[in-house]
């Protein structure tokens, strides 16, 4: 028979003579709109899970952790509702440069930077005094000014493949605000709310002084007020049995 050659169809890459590989296969809108949809729908059940797994944990600055298996089945659940929505844009840009096939792994990367970051909290937290507590709320005050937050805040709003890379960049851009989630309650569904509402607010919104420079004046109030008066501050110490 005198059929063409298997390769005839594919197109010839330049100078090469070598038959060049398809181009990968972008999301569709319909694609889009289903990973969207997946990454939220997660996000939305993570909190479910989250919300009952902390229920009756929170002892403020007290907080006890529990065991390792415990605590990381827990923050790995807080994260993906706290992190994900804000990580959105991210996954949404991976799907349509290099397919669905690219989603799982970009995000699963992704969760298991913060995964990581739940192993270091496990190892180095204690339960404290609120003294502690309002320090390290100041500190975060003044992280959220420095120019190395404003680099990997920079950073979370561009382009990249790997979920991995990604997720160092968020945790850097997000470091002083879960620390302050970690001396505050650590297993307080409000203190929970609170932070992931900043970190979606900095993660879609680019930085501008005229929002980050009052936000950064406002923690480190929050910090003082701890230190001076931390019995008016709800939900900071353990209740009184």
């Amino acid at each position: 028979m005198n059929g063409e050659p298997q390769n005839a169809a594919l197109p010839v890459a330049v100078g090469t003579g070598v038959p060049a590989l398809p181009a990968v296969v972008r999301a569709t809108p319909a694609a889009t709109a289903v990973t969207l949809t997946a990454t939220l729908g997660l996000a939305a059940a993570c909190w479910v899970v989250a919300v009952w797994q902390m229920h009756g944990m929170d002892m403020g600055t007290a907080t006890q952790l529990g065991s390792f298996g415990f605590f990381i089945a827990v923050w790995v659940a807080m994260m993906a509702a706290m992190m994900l929505p804000g990580a959105a844009p991210a996954v949404l840009r991976r799907a349509q440069a290099d397919g669905m096939r690219a989603v799982p792994l970009f995000t699963g990367a992704y969760l298991a930077v913060w995964a990581l970051a739940g192993v270091a909290v496990y190892a180095l937290y204690r339960p404290h005094g609120t003294p502690a507590a309002g320090a390290v709320v100041i500190a975060a005050a003044v992280y959220e000014l420095t120019p190395l937050k404003r680099h990997f805040r920079r950073r979370c709003h561009d382009s990249v493949r790997s979920g991995f890379r990604f997720g160092l960049c968020c945790a850097g851009s997000s470091l002083g605000l879960m620390l302050m989630l970690v001396v505050l309650g650590v297993m307080s569904i409000t203190w929970m709310a609170v932070i992931a509402i900043l970190v979606l607010a900095q993660k879609l919104l680019p930085p501008k002084a005229a929002v980050d420079v009052p936000l950064a004046l406002a923690i480190t109030g929050l910090g003082i007020w701890i230190i001076l008066a931390p019995a008016s501050v709800s939900g900071l110490a353990p209740p009184m049995m």
